[in-house]
């Protein structure tokens, strides 16, 4: 969608210069977009992440991904202050992206043996996961803080460190045990 301006020095209602209130008005449609989207993200997840859980065999990972459970579910709570503060109603979105990594995530458990290597791909379906959100909740942040909506910007920053927070447990989980059991039992085929 291009916008055009007549008249670049024109002022809106409001005093600011119209092109940037067009701009700041698309930004915040992304905004809204975006949330939308994580919302229903958060929400399809709390759904996914139990499945996890239950294919799921290390006590470690399983202690993850229930953390995150919790998290998830508090991040929930979050996004509605969020859309509460920009004077939107919370609603979500259909996110194609987490749709497509949540089936991928099932097709990932459907071809796994049971074990380590379900483990090992049960953290490799959680992390690009962890990636989405990263990239989406730091976006929706400094979107946020450029509109200075900055009590929002500070929520989803909050939200942006749990799943940066997850994301390095899933790590450390992985390197410290669960490929290592992977691998082996992949060698004691041979």
């Amino acid at each position: 969608m291009k916008l055009q301006i007549s008249n670049k020095n024109k002022k809106s209602t409001n005093g600011i210069p119209l092109k940037q209130g067009i701009a700041a008005s698309q930004l915040t449609t992304l905004l809204e977009d975006g949330l939308k989207d994580m919302y229903w993200a958060e929400k399809a997840l709390t759904k996914a992440i139990p499945k996890m859980i239950k294919n799921a065999s290390s006590e470690e990972l399983i202690d993850v991904l229930e953390n995150h459970l919790d998290e998830t579910r508090n991040q929930i709570g979050r996004m509605e202050q969020v859309f509460e503060i920009i004077g939107k109603k919370a609603v979500g979105k259909k996110c194609e992206a987490m749709e497509g990594l949540i089936k991928e995530g099932e097709g990932i458990m459907e071809d796994c043996e049971d074990g380590p290597m379900m483990d090992a791909g049960i953290i490799a379906a959680s992390q690009k996961i962890e990636h989405y959100e990263i990239a989406s909740y730091g976006t929706l942040r400094q979107f946020a803080s450029t509109l200075g909506f900055s009590k929002a910007a500070k929520l989803l920053e909050a939200t942006l460190k749990e799943e940066k927070s997850a994301d390095e447990s899933l790590s450390e989980v992985a390197t410290s045990t669960i490929n290592i059991q992977a691998a082996a039992e992949v060698a004691n085929k041979k």
